[in-house]
């Protein structure tokens, strides 16, 4: 009973604060920020790169305009990724950059009210690391408490799975850092395994392949283009019309000179097989530490999956012919996530239940 009267008296109040403040759900994620705004929707879709002064530490760009920057800086300037394997690992910088992009969203001058946050958070993230997360956005202008709520329920949430139902829903968010794999039930998880393998190792594997088969050295800008362009983890997965192959520019280890080689989408494939491979031992150990009722439920609804990752030629054929199970790509699977976390922004009666999850 006292913990009903608290919840009564703690939402009215949260949503008097919701009218002076635009209150915020963020997927903090290794490859991109997204920033949800309460009934605005998504207002801001930014690489997660960061640029500043040296000496200084002042933000000089964030986004799209360091992404650019990336390898190409002078001693003067440092662009840079804050976030590895979907945690913080520069917190200076992740906060600088957090800042830079809730000010371009919220405005302290016209809200005098700090903005309530909800933030997904991989759910294999250590208690520090959660306090690292909480801490850099309280520094950037967030009101206490900050909610974090691990990545594959707020992608279920997104991608439309029932999961405050009694059935179970099996969710793979694939994003750039980890692979967040996950069966829910009744508002909880019942088994998930986070793998820190995603897109950026997958972009690592091309650079990898390329510098071994051509002596050739790429940045991890060309390799993800290449990994958008033609890459595929099945061969007959590529559809009419699109490109077999593409002209790669890199530096040739042995003569010290710029250098183009084409590059096939067979060879693209054969470079991603082994991370392929830990995304499916780890659909695989879930599926085998999943309850036996809820098991006969995935045989019926089957896996849905999300994040960037879900948009690689033939991933969703290759774990259904693992696994014999319906696989389904989310509408807008790199959306999932902060959507999700919107829903529980704008309802957070629905999904009380759901926070710090």
């Amino acid at each position: 009973m006292a913990k009903d009267k608290k919840f009564m008296s703690y939402f009215p109040a949260r949503k008097l604060f919701g009218f002076f403040s635009n209150d915020l759900a963020i997927d903090l994620g290794t490859a991109n920020t997204l920033v949800f705004v309460r009934n605005k929707g998504i207002v801001l879709d930014e690489p997660s790169v960061v640029a500043v002064a040296a000496k200084t530490n002042k933000v000089l760009a964030a986004g799209k305009v360091a992404k650019e920057m990336l390898g190409k800086t002078p001693d003067s300037i440092i662009a840079c990724r804050p976030l590895r394997d979907g945690v913080i690992a520069n917190f200076e910088l992740a906060e600088s950059m957090l800042r830079y992009f809730i000010r371009a969203v919220h405005d302290n001058r016209r809200t005098l009210i700090k903005p309530r946050m909800i933030i997904g958070v991989p759910s294999g993230i250590t208690q520090v690391e959660r306090r690292a997360v909480k801490e850099s956005a309280k520094q950037a202008g967030a009101r206490e408490p900050v909610h974090t709520i691990i990545e594959p329920m707020l992608a279920a949430i997104g991608a439309g799975l029932p999961v405050q139902e009694p059935c179970g829903s099996m969710i793979v968010d694939i994003g750039g850092g980890t692979t967040e794999i996950a069966v829910i039930t009744l508002s909880d998880v019942v088994f998930c395994r986070s793998i820190r393998v995603g897109g950026d190792e997958m972009d690592q594997a091309i650079v990898q392949y390329v510098k071994r088969k051509y002596n050739l050295l790429i940045g991890e800008r060309t390799a993800e283009e290449i990994k958008i362009q033609i890459g595929t983890v099945m061969l007959d997965a590529k559809k009419e019309g699109e490109p077999d192959s593409m002209p790669v520019r890199g530096r040739d280890l042995l003569t010290g000179v710029p250098k183009t080689i084409q590059l096939s989408s067979a060879e693209v494939n054969e470079s991603l097989l082994e991370t392929v491979a830990h995304i499916l031992e780890g659909v695989r150990v879930v599926l085998e530490n999943t309850p036996p009722e809820l098991a006969s439920d995935l045989a019926d609804r089957g896996i849905m999956m999300a994040g960037g990752g879900a948009l690689l030629r033939g991933l969703d054929r290759l774990i259904a012919k693992e696994t014999g199970l319906k696989v389904s790509v989310a509408k807008d699977p790199l959306l999932c996530v902060v959507n999700g976390a919107g829903k529980i922004l704008e309802h957070l009666d629905l999904y009380h239940d759901t926070l710090g999850k």
